[in-house]
């Protein structure tokens, strides 16, 4: 909640006069987003698929700076999704949280391809040991990290200066499910334990300035760690010496302001690799976690229709809200839910099985 207290002022930026630059990359990436929108298996509205369901809901503080990403047969390859919640902060945060969506999927897309085409000319066959795996796919989501922030930086140097954007992502190939995250939006999968009750099990860490290993860090980088009198439990990261900007989380896209002071968009990469217990994954920016539960996510997401789980999860997010912070401004909710299995038997919250028809294509 309040990932940005105050974006960071113009007259810190050094690139004030840079507005015919900003239309000249706007009008590229207008015609780069129609290339993409017309992708088969990508989707980036709310909808929903046989075995996915995305949905956004604006909030209240202006213009919605959450973006989402589904896009099934990643790469080519019939067994590969990759999906993704990115969520925006500070006055431009939105254009940067729309620009990383599309732009970090295509370059690990182009490498990975890349890689199999020198593998295959090499004559090498396809490893599919864990350690490998990972490896592999930690150093493509590292190396897209990378590749994404040098493109903010150099097209979008207004607009990441103060601004910038969260991203938790996933790579489904197969049984093998490898997740990066920046920042604090989360992943939490959707298991059975031994007496077939459904649990949720996080994914990711929450990456906030006050955990150790973050704090250390940014602590080593000059930058400040503390949290406002009005807001206790919400430590922020601050200028060295300028009340600003604010920022709830340890690392993100953008905030180039932040970039030399601890702030880093380093993804933390972990590997999971799917059973027959595991049913579905629930992505979702703080909007959802900030009021409802992981446990609460899954049994939310088990008890509806696929076609309709993110649009129930994000509205049963809204309600939460309304009774638990009531004060606050409702902040934008996003949720991407990934279903593993082809049958449509949901758990419920008891672990009891209920039949649901299939889901339709349907995009809204």
């Amino acid at each position: 909640m309040g990932s940005c207290l105050s974006g960071a002022s113009s007259a810190h930026s050094p690139h004030n006069d840079s507005s015919t630059s900003s239309s000249r990359n706007y009008s590229r990436d207008s015609s780069a987003e129609m290339r993409l929108h017309r992708v088969p298996g990508r989707v980036f509205l709310n909808g929903s698929s046989p075995f996915a369901s995305l949905f956004c809901r604006q909030g209240a503080k202006g213009v919605n700076q959450d973006a989402m990403l589904l896009w099934e047969t990643f790469g080519a390859m019939e067994d590969t999704v990759f999906c993704g919640v990115f969520d925006g902060h500070g006055p431009h945060g939105h254009v940067v949280a729309k620009k990383v969506r599309d732009c970090f999927p295509l370059k690990i897309m182009e490498e990975w391809i890349s890689r199999r085409r020198d593998d295959d000319n090499d004559g090498k066959t396809n490893n599919n040991n864990k350690d490998d795996i990972l490896k592999m796919m930690r150093e493509l989501f590292l190396m897209a990290s990378k590749f994404v922030d040098k493109e903010l930086k150099l097209h979008y140097a207004m607009e990441s200066y103060g601004s910038g954007t969260t991203a938790v992502t996933l790579i489904k190939k197969g049984q093998e499910l490898v997740i990066a995250n920046v920042g604090d939006s989360r992943a939490v999968l959707a298991t059975l334990d031994s007496n077939g009750s459904l649990k949720a099990h996080q994914l990711t860490t929450d990456l906030k300035p006050n955990l150790p290993r973050e704090l250390e860090r940014i602590r080593i980088c000059k930058g400040r760690v503390f949290a406002l009198n009005s807001e206790s439990d919400v430590a922020r990261l601050w200028l060295p010496k300028v009340d600003s900007p604010g920022l709830a989380m340890s690392r993100a896209f953008g905030d180039f302001c932040l970039k030399n002071f601890g702030l880093i968009s380093v993804p933390e990469v972990a590997y999971h690799r799917l059973n027959n217990e595991d049913q579905f994954v629930v992505l979702a920016t703080d909007g959802i976690w900030d009021v409802l539960s992981n446990k609460e996510v899954v049994n939310i997401v088990a008890s509806t229709p696929r076609a309709s789980a993110a649009k129930q999860l994000v509205e049963s997010a809204v309600q939460a809200w309304k009774t638990k912070l009531s004060t606050s401004k409702l902040d934008d909710c996003s949720a991407v839910c990934l279903f593993f299995h082809s049958n449509t038997n949901v758990v419920g919250e008891k672990g009891t099985k209920e039949s649901r028809g299939k889901s339709k294509q349907k995009h809204q």
